[in-house]
């Protein structure tokens, strides 16, 4: 058994529901610390939903080099895991991590255990490698990626830019992947925002509509108009900006009566050709052009971020070729990730990780045949960045 499948066999067996992190980044640190790193714990969040945190760093030995001029790698990702649904459902226990037909089954075997082991025995083997590495390299891990997302990264990323130590380049360990390690990265994401709009009208008898104000019926031109509203047309990286109603609700559950209100629940996903501030003005716009009564409330799940062609994009796709053979293609699709708070304070973050077909799935597994390569994948992009800079 390799160093990586028994790390991540160790991890896969911590039932870390999040927000929970069940020990599983004391294991972590128990690996790093005697490589030289300086661990940080920060928890945050209430009592009864306990985040936990780790930014763990170890700086460059590096001689004749000013702190100044050293760059730092961060490793990201996230310990905690979603349920694991009906548990008869499993063809074994979820947190026992079992072998069949070449595949690790348990609940955070891809979606993220393994990109972590894969993560910290790349770094043990580079550092054995090159102890005297020119590479500040870090870990940014939380509990509470799968959940909330606001006792996590954020604050993490909030407390690292109040005291000027942020990375150069982010590595997230999410599993990009389709079909084989390597094949898919991430170099952005677009955006979310989501509205809760209410349109008022008039209760009344549905066989007297004259004494009453359907709001539905108000808001369906509203929607129509919406609905056909091309928002932008996104550019070479990013598909155009979607707008999507997820839930409508009016009414009061009786067939005679209109309903007074109605509540439409809708999520933009957006790219850097938009901004929050201006597709909320376009939105209203219509609601006020049909002059429709409503209350609308705004919540911006994350902006979009983009990490365009360069040094670290480079790094992973000579890594990803020298170790598959594979000409990995960017993306920005999918949904989002805790890359969104990184970008705030990190100028190049990419996502990569293992195959993502069974994440949050039940029965999540992952080819075994995959982990070596992504260890190897993220040992290499250590190499390379560390050969870049002792030029």
């Amino acid at each position: 058994m390799s160093a990586t499948l028994r790390l991540a066999e160790q991890l896969i067996s911590r039932p870390s529901v999040t927000p929970a992190d069940e020990g599983c980044m004391d294991i972590l640190m128990e690996r790093l610390r005697p490589l030289g790193f300086d661990c940080e714990v920060i928890e945050s969040g209430p009592s009864d939903f306990r985040v936990r945190n780790l930014w763990a760093r170890r700086r460059h030995t590096a001689t004749g080099r000013p702190d100044a001029a050293a760059k730092t790698l961060a490793f990201a990702g996230h310990t905690d895991v979603v349920p694991t649904g009906p548990l008869d459902q499993w063809r074994s226990n979820p947190f026992v991590p079992t072998h069949r037909d070449g595949k690790l089954y348990g609940r955070g075997a891809s979606d993220m255990k393994t990109s972590l082991a894969a993560m910290v025995v790349a770094v043990e083997e580079f550092l054995a490698a090159q102890p005297d590495t020119a590479l500040d390299i870090a870990f940014l891990l939380t509990s509470d990626e799968e959940g909330p997302a606001v006792d996590g990264t954020v604050v993490v990323c909030e407390a690292l830019r109040q005291r000027g130590e942020t990375p150069d380049f982010c590595i997230v360990g999410e599993p990009t992947s389709v079909e084989r390690t390597g094949d898919m990265i991430k170099n952005g994401r677009r955006g979310t925002m989501s509205g809760k709009l209410t349109v008022k009208g008039v209760q009344g008898h549905i066989a007297y509509p004259h004494l009453a104000k359907n709001p539905i019926h108000l808001v369906a031109p509203a929607l129509a108009e919406l609905i056909a509203v091309r928002w932008d047309a996104g550019n070479a990286f990013f598909p155009p900006t979607t707008w999507q109603v997820s839930n409508i609700h009016g009414g009061t559950g009786a067939s005679n009566v209109i309903p007074g209100h109605v509540v439409i629940d809708f999520n933009f996903r957006f790219s850097t050709e938009s901004t929050p501030e201006g597709l909320q003005e376009r939105l209203e716009a219509v609601l006020q052009g049909h002059a429709l009564d409503y209350e609308l409330a705004w919540t911006v799940g994350g902006l979009p971020f983009l990490t365009t062609p360069g040094t670290l994009v480079a790094a992973v796709q000579q890594a990803i070729r020298a170790e598959t053979g594979l000409e990995t293609q960017l993306s920005t699709t999918g949904g989002t990730s805790d890359g969104r708070f990184i970008a705030q304070i990190c100028p190049q973050v990419i996502e990569f990780g293992p195959p993502n077909a069974t994440i949050h799935k039940i029965d999540e597994h992952l080819a075994v045949a995959d982990i070596e390569p992504l260890k190897n994948i993220y040992r290499r992009v250590l190499e390379n960045l560390g050969a870049e800079l002792s030029v």
